[in-house]
């Protein structure tokens, strides 16, 4: 039976409630206005996130919507990286174990549901509700799965189903204890303004030229910022390119920080200048200042609700400058730019215009 989301009701005797999520660090961003909504409706029901390892290690100890992060075990099409054998064994073991759980009701946020729906099945909930594709097992409760949409908004049409409205559009995401004692082992940051920057993006299609955030670090630290560059691991010789391309200096923390020191650093950062990536989203929930670097279709379906503190340029392109083919349903073999047609004094423009408000903001609060 598919539901209107405007016209669902709160559903009774809902005692505990699963949420299928397993994906990224911006995914989990963008399911924070729904978990809330959903935290809201059912107070007094236990709520688990069935998503990554990684979930579970950051949200340890930290405020959330969600009573309990269980890691899922690699589930083809649920979760689990491309061409990642599948240990049937685990998942029937994971699966007998949610179902002596007797959730009340378990959402599908993860995608169309052409695997996730039979998998959320296998749980044996009282109730399932979430996202649908033509081809996708049906769900108790259901919208259609479109593509190019917020994915905020998708979410919180998800939670509607079953009775939660939207209690917060941009709800905070806490830093702890635990986070600045991570950062302050790493680094030791001066004490003046510090800017983050974040060349990097899993997709190169997404990664603006490094020479050109080397420009940017460059304008931010001839008003006294101290610039960070970030990454992970895999992204060092990009960072290592923009700090080399920079002729201030700059503060390399790539590979060295966890989730958790990175969130207390992003809250720490004056602003941070980042590629359409995991980090930009942190940032917008942790409270600071970004400036987003974006292809206009992940615009579509990435940006804030509520947008104060951010700004962003964005690139139209959608045809690959070396083959010509359309990106927008299916991708080209080429890892290039696409959005190097975002012009460089454009973003500096816009880091400058964050930097000075936060600094202002930042001087009204200690005359307060």
């Amino acid at each position: 039976m598919n539901s209107s989301p405007s016209s669902a009701k709160r559903l009774e005797e809902v005692h505990r409630i699963a949420v299928l999520r397993p994906n990224a660090v911006g995914d989990f961003v963008f399911a924070l206005p729904a978990l809330v909504a959903l935290r809201a409706a059912y107070l007094e029901a236990h709520i688990v996130l069935l998503a990554r390892r990684w979930h579970r290690e950051f949200l340890r100890e930290r405020p959330a919507p969600v009573d309990e992060v269980i890691e899922l075990p690699p589930v083809p099409g649920v979760g689990a990286s491309p061409g990642e054998p599948a240990d049937l064994e685990r998942i029937d073991r994971f699966v007998a174990e949610m179902q002596s759980r007797r959730f009340d009701l378990a959402l599908q946020m993860y995608g169309g549901g052409r695997y996730s729906n039979p998998f959320l099945h296998r749980l044996r909930p009282g109730l399932t509700a979430g996202l649908c594709t033509a081809d996708a097992a049906p769900l108790d409760r259901s919208i259609e799965y479109r593509p190019w949409q917020n994915e905020r908004l998708r979410l919180l049409e998800v939670v509607g189903l079953v009775g939660a409205t939207p209690v917060d559009l941009a709800p905070p995401l806490a830093v702890i204890e635990r986070d600045h004692a991570e950062l302050r082992a790493c680094i030791d940051l001066p004490e003046r303004p510090v800017v983050v920057l974040q060349p990097g993006a899993t997709d190169p299609r997404r990664r603006w030229p490094a020479e050109r955030f080397a420009a940017v670090g460059d304008a931010l630290a001839g008003l006294g910022a101290m610039v960070v560059i970030n990454g992970d691991a895999a992204e060092r010789a990009l960072a290592a390119c923009v700090a080399q391309a920079m002729h201030a200096s700059a503060i390399d923390v790539s590979g060295s920080l966890s989730l958790s020191g990175l969130a207390a650093l992003l809250e720490r950062a004056t602003v941070l200048v980042s590629n359409d990536t995991g980090p930009l989203h942190l940032a917008d929930a942790i409270g600071t200042r970004t400036v987003g670097l974006y292809l206009v279709l992940n615009l579509i379906t990435s940006a804030p609700l509520v947008g104060a503190r951010q700004r962003h340029r964005f690139s139209i392109r959608t045809m690959c400058p070396v083959c010509g083919a359309e990106n927008v349903h299916v991708r080209c073999p080429h890892d290039v730019c696409f959005i190097d047609d975002i012009e460089t004094d454009q973003v500096i423009g816009l880091a400058l215009e964050a930097f000075k408000e936060s600094a202002a903001c930042a001087a009204d609060a200690a005359l307060a």
